[in-house]
């Protein structure tokens, strides 16, 4: 049934879920607190995630907690296809992925993911959801889950025009999520790809971060905290007034690419970089996507200014312009972090997918009172997840007084 590379690869697989299994206790305690009473017995769930190591880790603990589970790639370069293969083997997970696969089974993948008729979606960027409602799938579904800042978009603009037809829990939006896999994952995984494809020394380069949200904060925190030049590139005057407080330089991408050593994406917008920018860029200069999609760097208009390509490493693209000047375009302007690294390290992502698995069990116990529209999950679940983190830590707080209790509840806070 499953469709996968290599199932000998399943041993190797096991191994690696293991490791990043141990660095997860919130995700692990969830799934033993609930192992008993199994809250989503029978559930059929519907998961279009990169397949990763912690991917695995909250498969595993969905179908401890009773589920039935079908997974694709969120990505086509981001299966890593031992820990599918291990998945399948040893969990018993239906997985339909498989690294470098083409457009055409990326989305044959996702409708063999919806072909079980699940009751919950899991996604990131939206691609499953938005499969689900063009073909009819959306009928039997209780509600679903999305991971990605990218996917929330375009899902509050399903809302906004009146075609979302069940409820999805944003757990983009829960500050265990973004404050921290958003900025500290994304921000230590780019770098990690970056550094993995190219070998360079960061110290002393130029490097331009467009975009300032979660994702291009923790980027340019990272890259400074090793020595880089910062600039930040954005649309919006109050990130950008933000940037500058916080010490970068600021100013638009027609200027920043002209210095750049390394550009890196991060807005989930399209045509960030494109043909004027690719013109003004100085010799050597790499660029490298954070984003979702493929679409932040124009590899179109690349493509067509380059008189030459080849591939001068694994996972980069040497494009050389008329004139002579190079431009070094990683992993096909797909996610960096994902193609030449690991993605987020597990000790982030427990936060994250302790949320998904959370998430799921709200959808479970209220579909039938929530409408089609797009949800955040109570303070209260984002707030348990953050304290069954800093047990596991060893890290203890102080409780609010009496009188701060009062305080709080007449005001309301």
């Amino acid at each position: 049934m499953s469709r996968i590379k290599d199932p000998s690869l399943a041993p190797l697989g096991r191994k690696r879920i293991e490791w990043a299994g141990m660095r997860m206790p919130v995700l692990r305690g969830i799934g033993e607190d609930y192992s008993r009473e199994r809250p989503l017995k029978g559930i059929r769930i519907a998961a279009c995630l990169h397949v990763t190591t912690e991917t695995a880790n909250l498969m595993i603990t969905l179908v401890r907690m009773g589920a039935k589970v079908r997974l694709c790639a969120s990505n086509p370069l981001s299966t890593q296809d031992d820990v599918a293969a291990s998945l399948v083997e040893d969990y018993g997970v239906e997985v339909f992925a498989v690294r470098g696969e083409s457009e055409e089974e990326y989305y044959a993948h996702i409708d063999r993911c919806l072909e079980f008729n699940p009751q919950i979606t899991m996604d990131d960027g939206g691609d499953l959801t938005v499969v689900a409602h063009r073909k009819g799938y959306w009928r039997g579904i209780w509600g679903g889950t999305e991971e990605t800042t990218t996917g929330v978009k375009r899902l509050r603009e399903m809302e906004r025009e009146g075609v979302l037809r069940y409820p999805v829990i944003a757990v983009n939006d829960s500050k265990t999520k973004y404050l921290f896999d958003n900025r500290y994952g994304t921000g230590q995984s780019t770098i990690d790809g970056i550094l993995r494809a190219t070998n360079i020394l960061l110290a002393g380069r130029v490097v331009v971060v467009a975009g300032y949200g979660w994702v291009g904060r923790g980027i340019a925190m990272r890259a400074k905290g090793m020595g880089a030049r910062v600039i930040i590139t954005e649309i919006d005057p109050i990130k950008a007034l933000e940037a500058l407080h916080d010490g970068y330089d600021v100013m638009p991408m027609l200027r920043a690419i002209e210095r750049a050593d390394v550009v890196i994406t991060a807005t989930g917008e399209p045509d960030v970089v494109r043909a004027e920018h690719m013109r003004a860029a100085k010799d050597g200069v790499l660029m490298a996507n954070a984003g979702h999609f493929n679409v932040e760097i124009n590899v179109r208009d690349l493509e067509g200014l380059a008189t030459s390509k080849r591939e001068i490493r694994p996972n980069v693209s040497e494009y050389v312009l008329p004139d002579g000047r190079r431009i070094y375009l990683l992993c096909e302007g797909r996610l960096v972090n994902l193609c030449a690294a690991e993605g987020h390290p597990a000790e982030v992502m427990d936060l994250s997918f302790s949320n998904q698995a959370l998430a799921v069990i709200y959808i479970k116990e209220n579909h039938r009172r929530l409408k089609p529209a797009v949800y955040t999950l109570p303070d209260a679940i984002d707030e348990d997840v953050a304290e069954r983190k800093l047990q596991s830590m060893g890290v203890e707080i102080d409780e609010p007084s009496e009188a701060q209790l009062r305080r709080r509840w007449t005001e309301g806070t």
